[in-house]
């Protein structure tokens, strides 16, 4: 009875063996043909049993699947097709790394290819701002040649372009745990037609390129370190993910990496502000203004951070020091007459609570005029502008919604009709 058992046993693997090699051999044929679904199809029916099978057939499966999802993705472009593909190759690899090797060597191939395939896919994702699935792709070609860890770079920088921050985040802390630099020498020249440096990819080449006589100027310069960068965008987004603790420590790091970063110094003392150490915010604020005092933009992120947290007199001296330092900066003068504005627009509820009694329209009087007279600052600011700025769209349509607030009927009509309206 036991030995009974024994054969039937036997014949169940045998027939199973048997159904593996047939599947196998339909799928093989299908490919061939390039029925790559129906190859698909016969895989399928095989993939329960395959966990069974010997290194040999095993190696065979899964090189057939790969190059399966592999002509299937071609044909679709989805990178769905391209992991399985991936995955069955990398399967086959494990399996032939401790045996025969038989399909190895096209199979690195094909990796390699799809690698390729994924990046130029890539970047016609990013350039039609698809950029969800140009990070996924620039990431799978990442891990597929591990020494391009630029892949990874680009990887993060399309997921933040998309807003996916947290799986822009997992991609810069891996970059950062790599100690990825991104810096890269170039070798360039000045093309002798053209005028233009260009890069000319290898030394080699370059020095070719000067040797023969349509180059000059060759240089060998070295792009910047990509550190700072990286480890300031984890701190903007932990911010942006409300993470404040992790976003601190960020800064602190990043701070390390780039002391004089003026945008990074501006972003930690609003993270201050906002956890309400005001003290802190200031010193920050100073230490930017040391470091950059003659920078326009600067000053002008200065005064709309303090804009933002309610700071209008602080907010005003930023915009005029913004405007001091660049005369023509409309932002800067648009936003300037704005806080007047706004300022005369806060009175409005305080004059729409009086009542009728003498002193309540004695009230009124003062705070219209105290309005007016906010309005009309406004306006001068822009009549200012406008000198440097003739015809600004911006600046002609806020002078007009000045002016009809004010009743000013000529220079109401005046700049709508400069507007074209």
């Amino acid at each position: 009875m036991k030995s009974k058992i024994l054969i039937a046993a036997a014949m169940t693997f045998s027939i199973a063996g048997f159904s593996q090699k047939d599947e196998i051999k339909t799928a093989d044929k299908a490919f061939k043909s390039g029925d790559f679904e129906a190859a698909k199809t016969a895989l399928d029916g095989a993939s329960s049993l395959i966990d069974g099978a010997d290194a040999k057939l095993k190696a065979q499966y899964y090189f057939l699947q790969g190059n399966v999802h592999n002509e299937i993705s071609n044909k679709s472009g989805a990178v769905e097709g391209y992991k399985k593909a991936i995955e069955s190759y990398n399967k086959l690899l494990a399996v032939e790394e401790a045996g025969k090797i038989k399909y190895t060597v096209e199979a690195k191939k094909s990796l390699a290819a799809i690698s390729g395939k994924l990046i130029n896919s890539a970047i016609k994702d990013n350039e039609s701002k698809n950029f969800e699935d140009a990070a996924e792709k620039l990431y799978m070609g990442y891990t597929l040649s591990k020494k391009d860890t630029v892949y990874l770079y680009y990887a993060a920088s399309s997921a933040v372009n998309g807003r996916h921050y947290e799986k822009a985040l997992t991609y810069y802390n891996e970059l950062k745990d790599l100690n990825y630099d991104g810096s890269e020498l170039k070798y360039t020249a000045v093309n002798i037609e053209t005028g233009e440096v260009e890069n000319l990819g290898a030394k080699q080449q370059r020095d070719l390129m000067v040797k023969s006589k349509k180059y000059k100027d060759p240089k060998d310069e070295k792009t910047p370190s990509r550190k700072g960068e990286i480890i300031k965008n984890i701190a903007l987004i932990y911010t942006q993910l409300g993470q404040d603790d992790k976003a601190m420590q960020a800064y602190e790091d990043a701070r390390v990496s780039d002391p004089n970063d003026v945008n990074l110094i501006l972003n930690q003392a609003n993270l201050y502000f906002k956890q309400g150490d005001k003290d802190k915010f200031k010193s920050l604020m100073a230490e930017a203004t040391q470091i950059a005092p003659e920078n326009a933009d600067l000053h002008y992120n200065i005064a709309v951070i303090n804009g933002e947290q309610g700071n209008v007199k602080e907010a005003r001296e930023s915009y005029r020091k913004a405007i001091e330092i660049n005369p023509g900066y409309v932002n800067a003068q648009l936003n300037l007459s704005t806080t007047y504005v706004n300022e005369g627009n806060g009175l409005v509820d305080q004059m729409n609570a009086l009542g009728s009694s003498r002193a309540d329209i004695a009230k009124y009087d003062e705070l219209k005029q105290q309005k007016d007279n906010l309005f009309v600052q406004g306006a001068q600011i822009l009549e200012d502008a406008l000198k440097l700025n003739p015809g600004n769209q911006g600046i002609l349509s806020q002078l007009k919604n000045i002016y009809g607030a004010l009743g000013d009927n000529e220079n109401f009509m005046k700049y709508k009709k400069l507007l074209g309206e």
